[in-house]
């Protein structure tokens, strides 16, 4: 194996109990002998003020019982996770989801997390984009109704970028794990030459790493590149994904990418991404 992961970090939604994407980080655990860290946070909102006045401010009994039901997920957590062979550890945090995590990943060689729905309560969720593009750590987003990862046939979503450039480094665990490996990309009608050039330079990377790889060449279709990349990688029957990571900062606000926005709303597949 070319690589391995020493430590797993899984978010715990607050309000939420995630229990596939738990146990599919304690099974990646398990797979690498890793250490798996359980992390859920929760920052009580901003008081209002009104008139020069502070109202609905937080009192000490609100903090007590945020920390109680902190305390409450992390005995799900053990109750869930709980095995001789497991190397377990808790953590939690009055503060905002996401800060928490960026702050907290510095931990971890691998978070999981899952999507992010509509509406989702900030205070309590987590902001994908804030998580992904600024933790500096390879995430593994988990769709809602995945039950599990077995990494037997990884597929490479390859854009000749640095963030999938990253990608595939920080997949090496599990690409050395894998029974195939397909990196697929998807290129202008009349360019096929030129992208099966640069995916025979990722396939000997990887074969430096003793890992076969197959490359596989798509022309871009009128439908949004991730629809084409899903289609493609069920088709070679893959159960992980891994893709570069896409984003920016606007107005403080973090963004995706047109690409990574459509895998993280609609991949039925897991998803190892880099930023």
């Amino acid at each position: 194996m070319s690589s391995s992961y020493a430590s797993i970090m899984v978010y715990v939604d607050a309000d939420e109990r995630p229990e596939q994407r738990v146990r599919i980080a304690a099974g990646i655990a398990d797979r690498f002998n890793a250490l798996l860290i359980g992390l859920s946070a929760f920052a009580m909102p901003v008081p209002m003020v009104a008139n020069g006045m502070v109202i609905d401010a937080p009192t000490d009994s609100d903090f007590e019982l945020m920390r109680a039901k902190l305390a409450q997920n992390g005995d799900w957590f053990f109750s869930i996770t709980a095995a001789p062979h497991r190397k377990l550890e808790w953590r939690s945090e009055l503060d905002m989801p996401s800060d928490s995590l960026v702050r907290q990943a510095r931990s971890a060689d691998l978070v999981v997390i899952g999507t992010s729905k509509p509406g989702a309560n900030l205070y309590s969720s987590l902001d994908l984009g804030a998580a992904i593009l600024n933790m500096g750590r390879p995430t593994l987003v988990v769709p809602e109704r995945t039950t599990s990862l077995q990494g037997e046939h990884v597929a490479i979503g390859w854009k000749d970028t640095r963030e999938a450039r990253r990608a595939v480094q920080d997949a090496l665990p599990f690409l050395g794990l894998a029974s195939r490996v397909t990196v697929i990309e998807a290129c202008k009608e009349g360019e096929e030459s030129t992208a099966l050039a640069r995916l025979n330079d990722v396939a000997l990377y990887l074969k430096r790493h003793y890992i076969e790889c197959y490359a596989k060449i798509t022309v871009h279709q009128e439908a949004s590149g991730a629809a084409q990349l899903i289609k493609v990688a069920q088709e070679e029957r893959a159960d992980l994904l891994v893709t570069g990571a896409y984003g920016r900062t606007r107005l403080g606000e973090w963004i995706f990418g047109g690409m990574t926005r459509d895998l993280l709303s609609n991949s039925p597949i897991c998803c190892l991404m880099s930023h």
